[in-house]
């Protein structure tokens, strides 16, 4: 597995300390987030899950802790939209140009307005995607927000 990828180049590029993180990936797990977790020995409020998402239509990315799910009212309010939604897989591996399982909010083909869930703030460090299935990144929470010039919020239910 290459633990070069367009993830982690925007990492260095941007200036960001972090370490990459190999784990075995199981493409059948139910939830991908919380086996990353599990494989990884960690704490899954802290193994966080990028996700991608519409509020009114237009793409956005949210980054929550793999154990929790986001509510699709206060994603909506974080965006400033009255809508918001899941994007469908095959969307999200279009305008990320990351797979299923290996989409990360660095180095995504297009950049879109990001939102991280305010209680990762908390830890001493975040995992987050490192562009690959079986790739996490292990950085500082305010790093990651700091690279993504992401709005730190409520989004989980």
């Amino acid at each position: 597995m290459s633990k070069s990828t367009r993830a982690t180049l925007a990492l260095t590029n941007a200036g960001v300390s972090f370490t990459p993180v190999s784990y075995a990936y199981d493409g059948n797990a139910e939830r991908i987030g919380l086996q990353a977790a599990e494989a990884l020995g960690e704490d899954p409020a802290c193994v966080l899950k990028t996700l991608m998402a519409e509020a009114d239509g237009k793409p956005v990315c949210v980054i929550v802790p793999s154990d929790c799910e986001v509510s699709m009212k206060k994603l909506a309010s974080a965006f400033n939209a009255k809508s918001a939604h899941m994007m469908k897989p095959a969307d999200a591996e279009r305008l990320t140009g990351y797979h299923v399982g290996g989409i990360s909010p660095f180095g995504q083909k297009k950049t879109v307005p990001t939102a991280i869930e305010i209680a990762a703030l908390d830890h001493p460090y975040v995992y987050i995607n490192g562009g690959q299935r079986g790739l996490q990144v292990r950085l500082l929470p305010t790093d990651a927000q700091r690279a993504l010039n992401a709005k730190a919020v409520s989004l989980i239910s």
